[in-house]
């Protein structure tokens, strides 16, 4: 049974940052490309980042681009997403995601792509 858990989140101010992890069980992690996402209430769920199985290769929403880093350490099953500079804009429940991703080139960035998803964690930035 895949299990993705993700921890970290929490009140912040803006301008402060957040590490988010993801820690997965029931697959093999070296194999599969990580992602972050993102959803408000009433909006649909927006990629924020992916980094491939290898840890070689990443991609960021623009909206991002610069203040998160994706990470991983797959000796630990684990993704990571450094949060820098926040804005209020970046309050939102965040979620990780898992894709096979073993002989893909393509980088993953839509929720479609993605087999299996983490329950979220709450990041609120207080203006």
């Amino acid at each position: 049974q895949v299990q993705l858990v993700e921890s970290g989140g929490g009140l912040v101010q803006a301008g402060g940052s957040l590490r988010l992890s993801c820690a997965a069980s029931g697959l093999t992690f070296s194999t599969y490309d990580m992602g972050w996402f993102r959803q408000i209430p009433g909006n649909e769920r927006e990629f924020v980042a992916t980094i491939k199985w290898s840890g070689e290769s990443t991609s960021y929403a623009d909206s991002v681009k610069g203040r998160f880093t994706i990470s991983r350490a797959n000796d630990k099953n684990t993704v990571y997403l450094q949060l820098n500079s926040l804005r209020p804009e970046d309050t939102a429940v965040y979620f990780c995601a898992a894709a096979p991703g073993l002989g893909f080139i393509a980088m993953f960035r839509t929720r479609y792509e993605y087999d299996y998803w983490g329950q979220g964690t709450q990041v609120t930035v207080s203006s």
